[in-house]
Parts: C-alpha cells; sequence; structure tokens
C-alpha cells in the first residue's frame, strides 16, 4: 500500500485520497477512505457525497395542481385592523402600521370610526383623536385603556408630536367637522391619519386629493352622484350608495374597490350600541 500523499504545506496537514477523476479529496472522506479496497472506497465516497449520516424516510413529492393554487390563499390579505367581512363574508384587514405615510379619508358616521379606534389601539398603536365634540369620545377612550391612555383626546389644532416609531405606531383620527382645517400632525413613517366627514363636504376633493384610501358610507343620491365622479366610480356603485345598509362600507383606493361590513364584538356593542350611519343626536 503506497503512502497517502500530505495536504500542501507540509507534513501537518489532513490527509487526501485521490478521486477516480485524479483530483484529490480532502479531509474525512479522505481519511475515511484509506486502506480499503478500491470498490468499498468508492462506494464510501459516493456515499459520503450523497450527504452525511442515516438517510431518512422518503416519500412522495408535495405538488399542487394549477387549478388548485387559488385554495391556498389565506383569507387575511395584509397584517393589521380587521374591519369587517367582504361579500364572500372573509374577514377584511386595514393595515394602518406602516413605515411610509398613510392617509385615509372616511365618510360616514361616528360609530365605524370609533370602532377603527378601538380596534387600532388593540393592535398595539397609540390613537390621538383631534375632536370639536370630546364628550362624543370620552367614554370611549376611558373604557379602552383604562389606567394606560392608548386612545387620547386633543382639542383641535392642539396634537403635539406623538413620536411614532415601529415599536409604538400611531393613528391619528381626526374628528373635526365638515371642514377640517389643516392638521399641525401630518402622516409619516408609523402615523397614519385618518380624517372623518359627516358628508360630502366641499373640503372633500381636496381631501380625497391627499389620501390613498377612501371609506365611503350611505350617502344622499345627489351626494352619491357627485362622488361618482369625483372617484370615477361605475354606474352600480354610484347607485348602491344611497342604499347602503348601516355600518357597510365602500372602500376605494384607485380603481380597486370593495365593500365591507363592520360586525361590532359583544364589548364594542355594549360600549357603542348597535352599527348606525347617522350620529346619535
Amino acid at each position: 500500500m503506497t503512502t497517502p500523499p500530505t495536504a500542501p504545506g507540509g507534513t501537518g496537514g489532513a490527509p487526501v485520497t485521490t478521486a477516480p477523476s485524479g483530483r484529490p479529496v480532502p479531509g474525512p472522506l479522505g481519511a475515511a477512505a484509506q486502506g480499503l479496497p478500491t470498490g468499498h472506497a468508492a462506494a464510501l465516497r459516493a456515499r459520503m457525497r450523497a450527504g452525511f449520516g442515516l438517510l431518512g424516510p422518503r416519500s412522495g413529492r408535495h405538488a399542487v395542481a394549477p387549478e388548485d393554487i387559488d385554495t391556498l390563499a389565506l383569507p387575511v390579505g395584509d397584517d393589521g385592523v380587521v374591519i369587517g367581512v367582504d361579500a364572500q363574508s372573509r374577514p377584511a384587514v386595514l393595515g394602518l402600521n406602516r413605515p411610509t405615510p398613510y392617509d385615509i379619508l372616511l365618510i360616514g358616521g361616528l360609530w365605524t370610526a370609533q370602532v377603527l379606534a378601538l380596534r387600532a389601539a388593540a393592535t398595539g398603536a397609540r390613537v390621538a383623536v383631534e375632536t370639536g365634540r370630546a364628550a362624543e369620545w370620552t367614554t370611549l377612550a376611558h373604557a379602552a385603556g383604562g389606567a394606560q391612555q392608548c386612545i387620547t383626546l386633543h382639542d383641535v389644532g392642539r396634537v403635539p408630536p406623538l413620536g411614532p416609531s415601529a415599536g409604538s405606531p400611531v393613528l391619528v383620527l381626526r374628528d373635526c367637522g365638515m371642514q377640517p382645517p389643516r392638521g399641525r400632525v401630518v402622516s409619516g413613517p408609523w402615523q397614519s391619519v385618518l380624517t372623518l366627514l359627516p358628508y360630502l363636504s366641499p373640503v372633500a376633493p381636496r381631501l380625497m386629493r391627499q389620501t390613498r384610501l377612501v371609506g365611503v358610507q350611505r350617502l344622499s343620491p345627489d351626494e352619491s352622484s357627485r362622488l361618482g365622479r369625483l372617484l370615477a366610480l361605475p354606474g352600480a356603485d354610484v347607485e348602491s350608495l344611497p342604499t347602503l345598509a348601516d355600518g357597510v362600507t365602500l372602500w376605494c383606493a384607485g380603481r380597486d374597490r370593495q365593500y365591507v361590513m363592520t360586525q361590532a364584538t359583544d364589548a364594542e356593542t355594549g360600549l357603542l350600541g348597535v352599527p348606525r350611519r347617522m350620529d346619535r343626536p
């Protein structure tokens, strides 16, 4: 038997052996093959190249036919706040906590805005409500956080810097009437802004140009026609807006549209009452 050569660089290197191709095979493979007949060494090298350890169980490949791919889709398309269910009764999710600025306009009732505030706070966001009717929000703010002020109330134009971050995102909810003034606090990384309009007011076109998502609840036929022109809605959607049930919102983002029904939990119903489009007198 010939003396196996040593690794380049001296006599202290790891032993090597020569593969059938003539190239040296270093390391443990070369050491294990020393002193074995040629056939056994080749078999060992083949096993070692295939992988170390014992062979695991063998099973068929997991394959899905192309026509079955759609069945793998998850009902939740994004992470965020579950704002209701769509027409197929699947959860509809609104991603409020984003690393980029995000502005939302809701033309609808106070009830829906308050449900969104509660659910945003439940996901860990801090909610700052800028409002001229604090009495409508006080009970909600106290019930939401208890000792922790996860929902805070601020007079119009008095929202302080909130220091949003990935670990502490913020939702600024502006409930400032039909013609809200320009806000001191704007959207930014990890800070979304939702503006509530009770009806289609004169400032709505300007706000729509600044927002990435518009939610619309039941409107009068005249308002629906005007909104249809502003958002380039199909005729079927324009005709449906005056007939929307309480708690139903048409969400629009560019050409994408989705009807969502917000269903209150027992706790939300106990705190806010049943879904309604009109605010309490």
